[in-house]
């Protein structure tokens, strides 16, 4: 078996990155501060929000079903926001934080009023970062975090849950429910017969979505993935609207540019920053 650590490792989220700009992949995957030698990372009131309802939600798997849903998931909710609080959380203001705070507190208590599959049992993956082999030719690894495996007895098999924080709809096209179906068939033992998406701020159960075949999934996936290896082995990547930057890359080069305010180092070692008003103004006005 080739060397885990010299392969080239893909996940949702740097697929999703590559896919949109090469150079915004490069900044936020690979790019290492000369200082602290740690990547760098944007947070905003939103990613604040998805994190700790994600975090309060998650810590549920565990837990055997009886003992789930004994407490309000508010105090723990509370509990879990002091690590977002102000600027770490990218707030700006006070009101602009109990906004986002509000929000949230709003999807668990959807969630503690209307548990559906999170009071069924669940499978919870052993590994801090479940991955395996997309391709030990090409020495390429598929690697992620499954939000939640609903466990269905009658079949011995499992269903995937991803819960979504934001407003908008997960994109017909998106690569995360093939990422997902193909983590989850490889990573543990059960069938994987059903998948969901669970959009806390508008819905009181999962919306069902329709599995894709897996073969293809793979296809898809290791297409992208084949593309990432070579632009990394041949340093290249390459913004698609040139020098100017885009929405996704030019946020990044900001910090480059010494522009956006240092906040600290987050739980992955990651550099934080934030972005002025300014620049968040200059970003949203650009023509693309």
């Amino acid at each position: 078996m080739p060397d885990k650590f010299a392969a080239t490792w893909v996940s949702h989220s740097s697929i999703g990155d590559f896919i949109t700009c090469p150079r915004s992949y490069f900044l936020k995957n690979l790019y290492r501060s000369p200082q602290s030698g740690n990547k760098m990372q944007i947070m905003s009131p939103s990613l604040a929000l998805g994190q700790v309802v994600h975090q309060v939600l998650e810590r549920l798997s565990v837990l055997p079903v009886q003992e789930r849903l004994t407490s309000t998931l508010l105090n723990q909710y509370e509990e879990a926001w002091k690590s977002v609080s102000g600027e770490r959380g990218g707030f700006r203001s006070t009101q602009d934080e109990e906004r986002y705070k509000e929000r949230g507190r709003k999807m668990l208590q959807r969630v503690q009023q209307h548990p559906g599959p999170l009071k069924e049992k669940a499978v919870k993956l052993q590994a801090d970062l479940p991955y395996y082999w997309l391709s030990e030719d090409d020495e390429i690894i598929l690697c992620g975090k499954i939000d939640w495996l609903q466990y269905l007895p009658e079949q011995d098999a499992v269903s995937i849950l991803d819960f979504k924080t934001g407003k908008h709809k997960e994109k017909a096209d998106s690569l995360q429910l093939p990422i997902y179906l193909l983590l989850t068939t490889y990573t543990q033992k059960r069938a994987v017969t059903g998948a969901s998406y669970w959009y806390l701020e508008s819905e009181d159960e999962p919306e069902a979505q329709l599995l894709p075949d897996i073969d293809a999934a793979h296809e898809q996936v290791f297409t992208i993935a084949k593309k990432i290896k070579v632009a990394r082995k041949l340093e290249r990547f390459v913004c698609p609207q040139g020098k100017q930057g885009c929405r996704a890359c030019q946020p990044f080069e900001q910090i480059l540019l010494g522009k956006a305010h240092y906040v600290g180092v987050g739980g992955y070692k990651q550099d934080i920053f934030t972005l002025s008003e300014g620049e968040k103004v200059s970003r949203e006005s650009m023509v693309l």
